[in-house]
């Protein structure tokens, strides 16, 4: 039997082929969508992270410089880029202000292919009641 001896095709079945691996381009397109989702929000959390390591970093080499500041800028800024550095951050500046340490650090997200750049903080430490009161 050839193509034209063969009875007319009903129009549903004619959509039924012509629709045959749509569901197969939706459910890929779905996954693709979620699977972008979950790396932007993992890049978003990789983030943050960095961000509040690069706070507490910043706290505790300030912590530190100040409290060694009485032997002066150098040591306390030493012993602040030993503490930023063993947060797994990098020590940007360091300067004392009176009693009072000053400090910046930077650091990169974990995780992310891209560079997208580094976060920072910065922080103060110094006595409760400056000597001058």
């Amino acid at each position: 039997m050839t193509r034209a001896e063969t009875p007319a095709e009903t129009p549903a079945e004619t959509r039924a082929d012509q629709e045959r691996g749509a569901a197969t381009i939706w459910t890929a397109i779905a996954v693709t969508a979620l699977l972008c989702v979950v790396a932007f929000a993992f890049w978003l959390g990789s983030a943050a992270i960095a961000r509040h390591r690069a706070e507490g970093a910043a706290d505790l080499a300030a912590l530190a410089a100040a409290g060694v500041a009485h032997r002066g800028s150098g040591p306390a800024c030493d012993l602040a880029r030993l503490v930023a550095e063993r947060m797994a951050t990098r020590l940007v500046g360091c300067r004392l202000d009176a009693d009072d340490a000053l400090v910046e650090v930077s650091a990169s997200a974990p995780g992310v292919p891209l560079n997208f750049g580094s976060v920072g903080a910065r922080a103060r430490a110094g006595p409760a009641v400056h000597p001058r009161q």
